[in-house]
């Protein structure tokens, strides 16, 4: 059976997300108040439904460490649902989606897709036609979630199995990286996603291999 956390500091909406991941089949292993709270438990999930506090996206690419995020937020306001996505979210969704297309993104999300709320589609083509908030460094956002497992601390057969990649594919995303940002060692990789706010800190997690 798939793992799932549940994040959200409202009472409310916890219990609900909790529901919904119930009724898709999940195993809904933590319910907690916010990212750190769910980093502090020092375990993985196949998914991570997060309800995004309004702001940046830090919160998403520190989830990104533990699981595939599946992010809700009210998307009118920062951050972008492109943003969201360059930092981790493997799907996006908002409070007006229905429950039916929840369920279905759950399911997506843990067997490894990308999933958009057909209500967020259009907006997300318009973003994508726009390049909104392009990566200053020319990353793409499978090499940006590269990055940030690397400086995260996970070895690149433990990235390859997070991202549903071979390792021969990890591998040439962290070359290119290295080429793109004009670095050479993982320590400097990791300083660097910090700097672009790709990383909050360096951590060194030890993660057995799926």
């Amino acid at each position: 059976m798939f793992t799932a956390a549940i994040v959200s500091d409202q009472p409310i909406s916890r219990a609900g997300l909790e529901k919904l991941a119930a009724d898709s089949g999940l195993h809904v292993a933590a319910t907690v108040a916010d990212v750190g709270e769910l980093l502090a438990l020092g375990q993985t999930f196949d998914a991570v439904v997060l309800e995004l506090p309004a702001g940046g996206t830090d919160s998403i690419a520190r989830a990104a460490t533990v699981g595939r995020p599946l992010v809700s937020a009210a998307w009118g306001r920062t951050p972008s649902l492109l943003a969201a996505v360059r930092a981790g979210a493997r799907g996006c969704f908002s409070s007006f989606t229905e429950q039916r297309d929840v369920r279905e993104a759950v399911g997506v999300i843990v067997r490894g897709g990308f999933y958009i709320c057909p209500r967020l589609v259009g907006q997300f083509q318009g973003e994508l036609a726009r390049g909104a908030d392009d990566e200053p460094n020319g990353l793409a956002p499978r090499e940006v979630e590269t990055l940030r497992f690397i400086a995260s601390g996970f070895t690149h057969a433990q990235i390859a199995t997070r991202m549903g990649l071979s390792q021969a594919t990890v591998n040439t995303y962290a070359k290119r990286i290295r080429a793109k940002l004009n670095v050479s060692n993982k320590a400097e990789l990791t300083r660097m996603a910090i700097e672009l706010g790709h990383c909050s800190q360096p951590r060194r997690l030890s993660r057995a291999a799926a």
